[in-house]
């Protein structure tokens, strides 16, 4: 109950709930204000103007956000102008949604807000084709559209003035959260009674979550000048608060076992389900600091986490005495990882008690701009992807192909007074994944038919207009919020709230839910059917992911030997190696994912991608564990050189492993270094005091020869 409790607050006091607040009252205000004048006319439009305006208002830095609302807002303007000189020519319409539906799908190119950009163009031009209007009335309907887009605009940026550190709070909050979801199916694999390979599966997806969620703090935190430049406390906080959950997440990561060997061993003692529930616990707590980072409150921790760690320290210790011959040096392993763990946490929880007077202890900082990607509008860009091996260009051929199969169906069958559902339908559910589109299509329809059944129940059960106002609030909010998160719950949430909307406008009744259920299913088969026009299926991209993980794992291993080998550690280097690692292991693991979902017969080598991301999981958890340990270490000290000898035939082998992925990558790619420590420091060698540090890189090596025939496989 208290998990279900903690997940409505996350909801509540997350992004999207802000983000569903302000665009419903943003699309509201201008409504019921001009009705209450006897000019609902004038405000139906400017309403309209700031709904696309927040399609264009996705979370980012505030200056990415007016960049993109204001051009948003020129864009709707302009086709709304275009589609309303240009819709009493049928022929000049088609031309208009062949050019604005390849054009606007291009937009892609250029990142998810430019997306957002063209989509809000092209639902701009769909909604203004059945709008009969005279000349002036339509000069007259793209100011009103410009004003509501500036509207909201307004809103969204005053909102920000008044709260700069709000966004950023609310996107570490959810980054914590999905953490603790990662830390808790870590706890999984302690269980005798799971399935490894189904851990390691909802493990790796996790992991793609949880870098979409450090990549959107991280545009947050360092591209907004105000948190980076000002020395303000909050603002050091946000950013001392995040590096150091993403070191925490490293030591999640680190926390790799021969799962098999210690179910084997210590299953039948217990101990495994008092390290799970321990575990468990921690992730509980993590759970509990991210929702007080999000909703902006002090917490005091409600668990005496030491206690249990010394309770397990007691187990663990009869364990050893009871059966000598069964060593428990790996469960005293896994009690130190738990400990790190738990220091971690406290040293975040002082960060949300710390006096707003006397901020943390500064670091040294690195090099954020490093950190995030940077992307320009070039318009060479769009001329380079004129061609059949850009997916962008594809994508956009297959929007022109539906959208004119939609327009041309919605013509040809004249039902209804909302024939442009079926357009609008295509155009939303066609995405450029074929394994998107498909669940795209299974939750429209899902989602509608449940839909309409509930905008029948209340229109039926409503007793008048007012209740009804009172209950279209909560589905418009609802619909908003989950409008990013859960397309399904977003589309039962809307489709009752347009029902009631038209019921208002004079258009309600059952036949609007018959035709709005059916133009739903043909739009819906457009886009399904446009899905296999021109394809581009994920198995003929994964070969570049299979390299770019193998590359940033092999980065990843050099800097360990080198760090091995006596050189310096660059702090900046190695996270960015770090994070090159979790990002590439996300792609891969998403587009496995995806790949899942598409035709059999598209699917390619699905079991040794599968074993291949888990290998590499592995081998990049392992990398963590030893460089990890090194850096908490009091004194560095190098290693001779033939400890590392297993660690840089690994890196020979990955190598090779990425000339046969790839043969022109590989020629640009330096060759790891594979002599042994020079004269000059051979002086200040010293054995490692980790005994277990020459099995860890023989394990590395091991994997290395696993991954690189598991490579001859899928390239047979």
């Amino acid at each position: 109950m208290k998990r279900q409790i903690r997940e409505i607050r996350y909801f509540l006091s997350g992004q999207h709930f802000s983000d569903g607040l302000r665009i419903t009252l943003a699309i509201l205000i201008p409504s019921v204000g001009f009705y209450h004048f006897g000019d609902f006319e004038t405000g139906l439009p400017i309403s309209l103007g700031a709904l696309w305006a927040s399609i264009t208002d996705a979370p980012g830095p505030v200056m990415h956000r007016r960049n993109g609302m204001l051009a948003g807002t020129l864009l709707i303007v302009l086709v709304s102008l275009i589609t309303g000189f240009t819709r009493a020519n049928v022929w000049l319409l088609g031309v208009e949604i062949a050019l604005f539906s390849f054009f606007f799908s291009l937009f892609a190119i250029y990142g998810n807000r430019a997306t957002s950009v063209g989509t809000a163009g092209l639902l701009s031009m769909i909604l203004m084709m059945d709008r009969d209007l005279e000349p002036a009335a339509v000069w007259q309907y793209a100011a009103l559209v410009c004003a509501g887009g500036l509207w909201y605009t307004a809103i969204s940026l005053s909102s920000t003035q008044l709260r700069p550190y709000r966004a950023a709070q609310q996107a570490l909050g959810e980054c914590i959260h999905e953490i603790s979801k990662f830390l808790l199916i870590k706890a999984e694999f302690y269980s005798i009674r799971t399935d490894l390979q189904e851990d390691y599966r909802k493990l790796v997806t996790q992991q793609a979550v949880v870098s979409e969620k450090q990549d959107a703090v991280r545009e947050l935190l360092f591209k907004t000048r105000v948190i980076l430049k000002e020395s303000t406390w909050t603002g050091r906080l946000l950013v001392l608060t995040f590096s150091d959950i993403v070191d925490l997440y490293e030591q999640i990561v680190a926390m790799y076992y021969d799962y098999t060997s210690i179910r084997e061993r210590f299953g039948k003692t217990g101990i495994l389900d008092e390290i799970a529930r321990l575990i468990r616990q921690l992730a509980i707590e993590m759970d509990y600091i991210g929702l007080a980072i999000q909703t902006n409150r002090p917490y005091k921790s409600r668990a005496d986490l030491m206690r249990h760690l010394e309770r397990l320290k007691t187990r663990i210790d009869e364990i050893g005495q009871q059966e000598k011959d069964n060593s428990n040096f790996v469960l005293k392993k896994i009690l130190i990882s738990l400990r790190n763990l738990n220091q971690r946490l406290t040293t975040i929880h002082t960060y949300l008690s710390a006096d707003g007077d006397k901020s943390p202890n500064d670091r040294e900082a690195p090099e954020y701009s490093r950190f995030v990607s940077h992307q320009e509008i070039d318009p060479k860009l769009i001329l380079n992807n004129l061609t059949l091996s850009s997916s962008f260009f594809r994508h956009s051929l297959r929007m022109t192909v539906a959208c004119l199969i939609g327009f041309l169906t919605a013509k040809l069958i004249a039902y209804g007074h909302h024939s442009y559902w079926v357009l609008l339908t295509a155009s939303v559910i066609l995405k450029p994944a074929f394994s998107l589109t498909k669940q795209r299509n299974y939750e429209r329809i899902i989602g509608t038919v449940a839909g309409g059944l509930i905008g029948v129940i209340i229109l039926m059960l409503a007793p008048n207009n007012t209740v009804l106002f009172w209950v279209m609030l909560p589905l418009m909010l609802g619909a908003y919020s989950f409008q990013r998160t859960n397309y399904i719950v977003m589309v039962i949430l809307m489709t009752p709230y347009i029902l009631i909307m038209l019921h208002f406008l004079g258009l309600g009744g059952i036949s609007v839910v018959e035709e709005r259920v059916l133009d739903t299913l043909i739009g819906c088969a457009i886009a399904f059917a446009a899905s296999y026009l021109f394809p581009r299926w994920e198995s003929q991209q994964l070969k570049g992911l299979l390299h770019e993980v193998l590359e940033a794992n092999r980065n990843y291993l050099r800097i360990l030997v080198d760090t091995l080998s006596g050189k310096p550690l660059i702090i900046t280097d190695y996270k960015l190696a770090r994070k090159a690692v979790y990002v590439n292991s996300a792609n891969l693991s998403a587009a496995f994912q995806r790949m899942t979902s598409e035709p059999q017969s598209k699917q390619w080598h699905r079991n040794d991608i599968h074993e291949f991301v888990v290998l590499n999981h592995i081998l990049s958890s392992n990398i963590a564990t030893i460089t990890s340990a090194r850096l908490n270490a009091e004194r560095l000290t190098a290693c001779p050189p033939e400890l590392l000898r297993p660690a840089r035939r690994a890196l020979t082998v990955l190598n090779e492993s990425l000339k046969r992925l790839d043969e022109e990558a590989a020629k640009t790619a330096p060759e790891p270094p594979v002599t042994e420590t020079s004269s000059l420091e051979k002086p200040d060698l010293m054995v490692t005091e980790d005994p277990t540090l020459k099995e860890q890189l023989e394990f590395i090596q091991k994997l290395a020869h696993d991954i690189s025939k598991l490579t001859d496989t899928i390239l047979t």
